[in-house]
Formats: C-alpha cells, structure tokens, sequence
C-alpha cells in the first residue's frame, strides 16, 4: 500500500501510513526515514529533519537516515550540516555514483560560500548596476524581438514580448537589463495573485481569463515568482514590465524564493545563467531585495507571502521599519512574512518547514484586533482548490501555480476584492499545456530527489 502511495504521488496518505505504523511500532528507524521521504516531497523540510534525524538516534548505522538528513539540510540552506551527512554515506558507501555526485556537488557549494564571506568587504557593496553600460549596448541587427520605445514600456511592448517568450524566444539582454533597472523603486477592485513558480503559460491563462492589467484592472502578485517551473526568466521578465508600465496599480511582493538561497537550490539563477549570464542573476538578486515585504489594502486587508509572527505585539509600524534590502534572517518579522504557515489549533508550534514558525486562529485574532484589520490574505502553499479560507475567514491563503511542478493536480486560483467591505470573490482555473521542458529543468542537482 505504501510502496502505491509513492508511485501515485501520494504522500499525504503515505505521510498518514507510517505515522500510524509508528504508533504501533515507534522504535522503527525505517518508518522514520521513509516518512522523512514523504515530508521531503510535501515540501515539510522540518519535519523531514526530524524524522531523519530520529531515524539516526534509533540506529546510528542506517545509511538511508544519513542521506535523508543531508537532502533536509540542503533543502532548508544547511549547506555545512548536509556535506557532513554525505560525507559519511560515501564513507561507508564508495561505490554509490549518487551519493558521491551529491557529496561533491555540496562540497562545491560549502566552499563558494567560504570564498564568497573571504572576499566580502565591510565597505558597501557596490551595485551591478554600477559596472553596466547599457547605453552603449548595441542591439545586434538580427534581433527582431521587442524592444523598449525611446527607453520605456509601452502596452504594445507588452503584448510583443509576452508573444515572443511564448514561442520561446528571449528577450535580448539589453532589454532585459532596462527592465530590472528601473524596477529599483526606492482601488474598487484588485486582483490577488499567489505563487506562480515560473510557470509562464499558466500566467498568460490568468491574464487571458482576467484581463491584461490596466489602470482599471490592478493586480497584486503575492511572491514566489520563480523557481522550479522553467520558464521563470519569462515570468519575472513580464511582471516587472508590467510594474514599469502601471507603477501605481500593478504591485508585487517578495516571497521566500526571492532569495539567494532558494535561487541557488531550486533554479532561477541556473535558469538566467543559462538564458543570459552570471552578473544577470546578481542583478535579480539585488531587485529581489528590494521587492516589499507586505502591502495593507484600504487599512482592512494585509497580504504577505508567508503568514504571521513567531511574537504577539507585532504592529503595522513595526513591519515598515524593517530593513528589507538584504537576504533574509533565520528569525525575526522579516522571516515570518515570507516562511510562516497557519495552523488549525490555537497557539504556535515549530514549523514543518524547518523555518519560521506555524501560527493559530487566537494568534490570527489578536493580530487583527490589535492592528484594526478584518483579514490577512498570504499564499506559500500548494491548495488542492487553489486556495482555502482558514481561521473562522479571518485568513486566507490563494496559490496560482495549477498541477503545480506538473504533478500536484492541484487547481489554480486568483482573489478578487472589490467595494466598500473588500469581501473575497474566489476565481479557480486549470493548467494549461506548456512546452517540452520539464519543472526543475535548471535546478541544483542536490534537489533532484532519489529514493535512496
């Protein structure tokens, strides 16, 4: 039954098997570290972690719970703690390819990030922006894609560019460049947008199904713009024009995969690394930073990427003072708007992620009251429908990435607020086809899970 649960895909039943088969038998190191497997591919890094780790302490020779505790470290950042782990699967098993291809892959990066702290400055660190000439730029005359009119996004600039990625062309660089640069900025109805995780042609379905933005038809997108789908350069490409283009009603947010870490594990900066280059990457990254971390709709509504706060007392004030241009912390207000999740029981509790924390309905209240709003709007996470109205309405979490990595079979969905009250009208859609190229085409290797 178990070994079906994984074949189909299912791991919230796998997930409920071996928690029900360690209850009858909790001194199972298998269990365990097969669980660790099913939390691993429902994205629960924290409780992979632990169950590995439990694993471990019941039998510290099981190979399987050294490797699936280095996959739940690598997954959650924990680049020094995993290279241990692999270090002992090669260890005691030389002869596996994979392990050893992992183990080396995490050495590498252990050791980029020992270089990288070497050669950081204490002085400021100068922009990408400041070694590019994009002036002098030539536009070569074989390029017959779109282009910026005397410097600036047009709607006509739009609908050319979102055709041209659609057949799968790129942007030239020049272009591309302009567009990141001016997005550094230091209503009756809009719609909100979850996480769309470069799935492009699921992008254009909400703009074919909504309407194209407009000063009459503002958006909100809630973060996690990129990643795991393939085409995220296309993605973030179109939603940052669309910024340039309608800068007072068309609004982004930060989400945790608009960071370093995530970009390196999960395959953004593969991506524009291989679409464009290296110093491009960097430049996102510096965008990313200064993305908003919240945005309060008619002082009713707050919508932010992740949830609320690991403390009470946490204020309105207190979020616009927080220091966003920088990669996140491991704890803090910053943290919980991009990682943290809602929980049914009242209370916090530690977070199945590994990250942040899991926040109850009295928490949500609180919140509310102390703030003087009606409800908080956030995404994050994959809905069966799309999205799901929790704590009494009082939060909402909308996703709109449809079959989400093409194997969730979830459904999409975009929330409409509109009137006096911004009373939530609830939109579902589907996936759409997409080209040949795979979700996590250009991801880290370390990601790409096995069943060892």
């Amino acid at each position: 039954l178990l070994d079906i649960c994984f074949s189909d895909k299912d791991y919230e039943n796998a997930i409920k098997y071996y928690t029900e088969a360690l209850d009858l038998n909790p001194s199972n190191a298998i269990y365990y570290s097969n669980r660790s497997l099913a939390y691993l591919r429902t994205e629960c890094y924290g409780y992979a972690l632990a169950d590995a780790t439990k694993a471990l302490e019941i039998d510290k020779n099981y190979i399987k719970g050294y490797y699936r505790r280095a996959t739940s470290n690598m997954a959650l950042g924990k680049f020094k703690a995993a290279l241990k782990d692999y270090e002992t699967v090669v260890r005691v098993r030389p002869n596996d390819k994979d392990a050893r291809m992992k183990y080396q892959e995490c050495n590498k990066i252990v050791k980029q990030k020992a270089f990288e702290r070497a050669i950081a400055s204490d002085e400021t660190k100068k922009s990408v922006v400041d070694s590019l000439d994009i002036e002098n730029m030539t536009i070569e005359d074989d390029y017959v894609g779109p282009k910026l009119e005397d410097g600036k996004v047009t709607l006509k600039f739009m609908k050319d560019m979102m055709e041209w990625f659609k057949d799968q062309k790129k942007l030239h660089r020049k272009c591309a460049y302009q567009v990141k640069m001016f997005v550094l900025f230091k209503h009756e109805k809009i719609t909100i947008c979850g996480d769309t995780h470069g799935q492009y042609y699921d992008l254009l379905n909400i703009f074919k199904l909504n309407g194209l933005p407009s000063e009459t038809n503002p958006y909100l997108f809630n973060g996690d713009f990129v990643d795991r789908g393939s085409f995220s350069v296309e993605v973030i490409l179109t939603l940052f024009s669309f910024k340039l283009l309608y800068p007072d009603n068309f609004h982004l947010l930060r989400g945790n995969h608009e960071t370093d870490n995530m970009n390196q594990m999960y395959g953004f900066e593969g991506e524009v690394k291989a679409k464009y280059t290296a110093q491009m990457f960097q430049l996102f990254s510096e965008v990313f930073q200064w993305l908003p971390l919240a945005q309060c709709i008619n002082n009713k509504v707050l919508v932010m990427h992740g949830g609320l706060f690991s403390e009470d007392g946490v204020t309105l004030e207190d979020l616009r003072k927080i220091d966003r241009n920088r990669q996140p912390p491991d704890s803090g207000p910053m943290c919980d708007l991009l990682w943290s999740d809602p929980q049914p029981q009242n209370g916090r509790s530690i977070s199945k992620r590994g990250v942040s924390c899991q926040f109850g309905p009295d928490v949500t209240e609180r919140f509310l009251e102390q703030n003087k709003l009606d409800y908080v709007v956030r995404s994050h996470e994959v809905k069966a429908d799309g999205y799901e109205v929790t704590h009494s309405g009082k939060c909402i979490t909308v996703f709109s990435a449809p079959n989400y990595c093409d194997q969730m079979g979830n459904k999409g969905a975009y929330i409409h607020l509109r009137g006096s009250d911004l009373k939530p009208e609830f939109h579902q859609f589907t996936a759409v086809p997409h080209p040949n190229v795979k979700p996590m085409a250009y991801a880290n290797t370390l990601m790409q899970l096995g069943m060892m």
